[in-house]
């Protein structure tokens, strides 16, 4: 309990001795603005007097700085009754280094001019901002001449593939005259080889002799007049069937016998049309019925 005690003691007159100096110091700061050097230099002595405690008798009497009100406490250290009283003195200077607020001193030397401070920034900032345009102006410069030399390599390409698409054109131009000349050469070969041939053939057809010549002139006469008679044949069914109308110089009354005329020729043809179509299907399906009635028969004889 009594180091508990002891311990709270400590801390509160530590705390003291933390709050009065700072008391002081504003008190002393407020007293400087006003003019009062004089009780500043009282209020501030009071930090100095746990120095010479520690020190021999005869030294509070070498030092005129201090004020004469802390005289009388170092003239009760020789007092045999307050022995026990320098050990927490001892802890209090022990503990004071760690608080050490001074007085607020005023700047000395000229007034600060706030218009320079400001011109400096605006001339800081003018700087700045033109680092930033000269290197926007130069990364600007950097693209465009990027830019040119990728129109140059680009025009380059363009021209080489002109030029690679000219020799390629010029190259199926020769393939294309080269194969032209073979098909003539080649047509020429075979033209000649035929006409070679045809030589041969009436030259061989000559030595045979005469009596083979004109039997083949009797076969191609037989051949051709045959089928002269069948296209004469032809020709004449035709000519009757196809006969003229020579209407120009018929009037109206003609005209509609004419008509009436062509109506029953046209009525007859279909007739016919449908008679041999008719005929035709009978003799198909008479056909049909004749094989199928051969079929039994054909397999009992087999």
């Amino acid at each position: 309990c009594n180091s508990n005690s002891n311990s709270v003691n400590n801390n509160k007159k530590a705390f003291c001795n933390f709050c009065i100096p700072l008391l002081l110091s504003f008190l002393a700061y407020e007293e400087v603005e006003e003019g009062a050097e004089e009780v500043v230099e009282v209020e501030v002595a009071p930090e100095a007097a746990p120095e010479p405690e520690p020190e021999p008798e005869p030294e509070p009497e070498q030092e005129p700085e201090p004020v004469p009100e802390p005289e009388p406490e170092p003239e009760k250290q020789p007092e045999p009754e307050p022995e026990p009283e320098p050990e927490p003195e001892v802890h209090e200077e022990e503990e004071k280094p760690k608080f050490k607020p001074s007085a607020p001193k005023i700047p000395d030397g000229e007034k600060v001019d706030f218009d320079d401070i400001q011109k400096k920034r605006q001339n800081k900032d003018l700087v700045e901002l033109q680092a930033l345009i000269d290197a926007h102006f130069e990364h600007r410069k950097k693209e465009e001449e990027e830019l040119i030399a990728l129109k140059d390599r680009i025009e380059k390409r363009r021209s080489e593939r002109a030029e690679q698409q000219r020799i390629r054109a010029e190259k199926d131009k020769e393939r294309q005259a080269r194969r032209e000349e073979e098909r003539l050469r080649k047509e020429e070969a075979d033209a000649k080889k035929r006409a070679d041939e045809d030589a041969k053939k009436k030259s061989a057809l000559s030595s045979m002799g005469s009596q083979y010549s004109s039997y083949l002139q009797k076969a191609d006469s037989k051949r051709g007049g045959k089928k002269q008679t069948e296209r004469e044949k032809k020709k004449k069914i035709l000519a009757d069937r196809r006969k003229p109308l020579n209407i120009d110089h018929l009037n109206e009354d003609k005209l509609r016998e004419k008509a009436k005329e062509l109506w029953d020729w046209l009525y007859k043809l279909e007739a016919e049309k449908f008679e041999h179509i008719e005929k035709l299907k009978r003799q198909k399906y008479e056909g049909r019925c004749t094989t199928l009635s051969a079929v039994p028969w054909t397999s009992y004889s087999k």
